[in-house]
């Protein structure tokens, strides 16, 4: 039963970022919205609950399988990818580095705010 609430959960906020998405036109996919949405539920509630976290634990057993779809992707694109390579390479360099930026200046302000708050006691 625990099984059934955690997937109820997990297709219910995809639904709401589906929903969510197309009403606002959005160029932001369903399921991530999806996820917002469970996140912010998610901190509003304070936890995770039992079914939602035995859900996930069964899911995440599995995820190596997503990636099958995407290496059958390379392997059926490989003419594209090869025509477009340089601009790919440079996407990804470009887009790892803001988001090692944009990680590592968080992590800074996060630990200066916790060792001001500790500062403060």
């Amino acid at each position: 039963m625990p099984l059934i609430v955690g997937m109820s959960i997990l297709l219910g906020c995809q639904f709401l970022g589906e929903l969510t998405s197309r009403a606002l036109s959005l160029p932001i996919p369903g399921p991530v919205l999806g996820m917002v949405i469970l996140l912010a539920a998610l901190l509003i509630r304070g936890g995770v609950p039992a079914g939602l976290r035995s859900m996930g634990e069964g899911l995440l057993k599995y995820l190596t399988l997503l990636f099958v779809p995407a290496g059958v992707g390379l392997i059926e694109h490989f003419d594209l990818i090869s025509r477009e390579f340089w601009t790919l390479i440079i996407t990804l360099v470009v887009s790892s580095a803001i988001t090692l930026l944009v990680t590592s200046q968080t992590l800074k302000a996060l630990t200066r705010r916790r060792r001001d708050d500790e500062a403060s006691r």
